[in-house]
């Protein structure tokens, strides 16, 4: 009895090396090494928090920019009510 499992743990061996060592598994390294070369990297991580970062700056000074506009809108309704403000023509 103890040969026969002796033989199957060879043949089992065997068969598994075949697999892990043959095409099937240099597919399976291939694929594993494409997978990790198109993670991105610590380089792109820096330049994606450097993006980030002028995102954020550019958004703030949006939000400003359109608060000004408000502003002007308001300060421009304001002197059209009183009348203060010409048409616009030039005379």
């Amino acid at each position: 009895m103890e040969d026969v499992i002796a033989v199957a743990g060879f043949f089992a061996t065997v068969i598994v090396a075949f697999v892990v060592f043959g095409p099937f598994g240099r597919a399976v390294a291939a694929k594993i090494t494409r997978s990790s070369l198109n993670a991105p990297g610590a380089e792109f991580a820096g330049q994606l928090e450097a993006l980030e970062e002028r995102m954020e700056g550019l958004t703030q000074q949006v939000s400003e920019l359109a608060e000004r506009q408000d502003f002007t809108e308001r300060l421009l309704a304001k002197t059209r009510e009183k009348g203060q403000l010409g048409s616009g023509e030039a005379s």
